[in-house]
């Protein structure tokens, strides 16, 4: 998924973190003092980071009626979109549906 979205020579670390963590880089990078899914950090033009909280993914993964596994795939293709630089809109979910669409997801 990753060298489709952002090519064979993009450096990606995928960190999973507790809520706890989740929620001091969300209120820290966002303002929102709450855990959250999925961060993502593009650290320049070739790297980047992805954090996924997984206890708040399996809750997110209820309301939206997909299995957990699913749901990180959904997710992890999210981060990937940000760090291609798309913000959420029309354009980002597009690029999103294509990447699902080629991964089932």
């Amino acid at each position: 998924m990753k060298e489709v979205a952002l090519g064979k020579n993009y450096s990606l670390s995928v960190v999973f973190l507790n809520a706890r963590l989740s929620r001091k880089l969300n209120r820290q990078y966002r303002g929102k003092n709450k855990p959250t899914d999925i961060l993502s950090f593009p650290l320049g033009k070739k790297s980047g980071e992805i954090f996924i909280c997984p206890s708040e993914s399996k809750t997110e993964a209820k309301k939206f009626e997909r299995t957990f596994k699913n749901f990180l795939g959904f997710l992890f293709i999210h981060g990937l979109v940000h760090l291609k630089g798309f913000d959420h809109g029309s354009r980002m979910e597009r690029l999103e549906r294509k990447y699902r669409a080629k991964f089932r997801i």
